[in-house]
């Protein structure tokens, strides 16, 4: 700590609370590299299936590769890249150990995606006898003993400081940051690595005169608050070292919308295929509505050109379901208004909004409550049907077009769907990684 920078100190107590956030590198990307230990040290992406880049190695970062960048084009920037279909359920199977490991530290663990966690190790020094830090080298160790990747971690008094140290040596970075050191980290803070402050936030700021984050906190509150609304004082108080957003343990149970989309390869300007893809998406929203008790008034539709330029529309129903024959229709018009002759598109998606738990009873006077009984009902059919003999067995006739992956070099599952155990099923498997030295 400097005593000339003639700026008070924010506050001298260390950790108050000891929040960590723990941020995995190049998540997809490094569980393929655990996996398949020689491609260590090669650059490598996820997203053969998709034509665009899902994921990148820090190699491949390194030769200026970005995620969502087309493959053809990477392909060019590398010619040694290495192009791997992504592996969602085993990215998911890396996910819940990591978060397994942690809790082994501390039962408070918010599961904020599916690559980071913040957790709250205060008061564990007596238990470890080791201070806040060593805690976190702990954990960090831990992971990347156990599941042979790498992820960055930060420690300080709250959830917004602890993301922007987790984020300040990517990658396999380690900051802490004691609250008596808040005045020079923050210093150096530029507004667009603070997590909340958004593009044209921090324009607004810009002109304001504002350059970091410490300049933002040596403004008054009541500036944050007329300029920024509750979010911005909420995050003037957390940069300031005091908890606002406390680390809740568990899941993100939360469903603010639920949404479905897919890229297929080549794109198609075929209207059967298009709507087929879209009303799959639709299919696939309604089933997770199912399976977490919700259900839903808005559809909006998606359909994005071969260009990548898109466009979309938003409905709303007359009462919540969660019932896909309702939704189908409604999705049959809007992909309508949307599809235009000549144009080849590349990706479909459905959003399903104003989500609510299920049984939620808002029918109208007109609306026919047998049929709504029958179409309960016979969703809860096709369920069992599909859960029995797998996803999309029943499906809409509309979808059908989609249910099978057309020829081409871009339509590769990933390896854990093609080499199965005895016993798997493509849709079907074990929860274990398949690993290749």
């Amino acid at each position: 700590m400097s005593g000339n920078t003639g700026e008070s100190i924010i506050t001298l107590s260390s950790y108050p609370r000891a929040i960590a956030h723990i941020d995995c590198d190049a998540f997809f990307a490094s569980c393929e590299q655990a996996q398949q230990p020689y491609l260590k040290g090669r650059p490598l992406v996820t997203g053969k299936e998709r034509g665009i880049i899902s994921s990148a190695s820090y190699e491949a970062k390194a030769c200026g590769i970005k995620r969502g960048v087309r493959l053809s084009e990477a392909r060019r920037i590398c010619p040694k890249l290495v192009v791997v279909p992504s592996d969602y359920e085993t990215y998911s199977l890396y996910s819940r150990r990591m978060f397994e490991i942690i809790k082994r530290f501390t039962p408070a663990v918010e599961e904020f995606s599916i690559d980071e966690a913040f957790c709250d190790i205060t008061g564990l020094r007596r238990i470890y006898r080791s201070s806040y830090p060593a805690i976190l080298r702990m954990i960090k160790d831990a992971i990347h003993r156990e599941l042979n990747i790498t992820v960055s971690a930060g420690l300080s008094l709250t959830k917004a400081l602890a993301k922007i140290c987790s984020k300040r040596d990517k990658p396999d970075g380690f900051t802490v940051l004691p609250g008596y050191l808040l005045h020079e980290f923050l210093r150096s803070v530029p507004l667009d690595a603070v997590c909340g402050f958004g593009p044209n936030t921090v324009e607004l700021l810009s002109k304001l005169g504002l350059t970091s984050a410490l300049d933002y906190i040596r403004r008054p509150l009541a500036f944050a608050s007329r300029h920024l609304g509750k979010a911005g004082a909420e995050l003037w108080r957390e940069l300031r070292g005091e908890s606002v957003y406390p680390v809740t343990a568990g899941k993100r149970e939360k469903h603010l919308s639920i949404s479905k989309t897919k890229t297929f390869m080549p794109p198609s300007g075929q209207e059967e295929i298009v709507k087929a893809q879209l009303m799959k998406n639709v299919e696939s929203a309604c089933i997770k509505l199912r399976r977490h008790k919700l259900s839903a008034a808005v559809l909006t539709v998606y359909l994005k050109r071969a260009d990548f330029s898109g466009s979309a529309l938003q409905a709303k129903l007359s009462r919540h379901t969660s019932s896909t024959l309702d939704f189908s229709p409604l999705a049959g018009r809007l992909f309508a208004s949307l599809f235009a002759e000549g144009v080849s598109y590349r990706a479909t998606g459905a959003v399903l909004s104003d989500v609510l738990p299920e049984g939620h009873d808002n029918r109208t006077l007109f609306d026919d409550p047998v049929k709504i009984k029958e179409l309960r009902e016979l969703s809860r059919s096709i369920d069992a049907v599909n859960g029995k003999h797998g996803k999309h067995t029943l499906h809409l006739a509309a979808s059908h077009h989609a249910m099978n992956g057309r020829d081409h070099p871009r339509n590769n599952p990933s390896r854990r769907k093609k080499e199965l155990l005895r016993g798997e099923t493509f849709r079907r498997r074990v929860n274990i990684p398949l690993l290749r030295f």
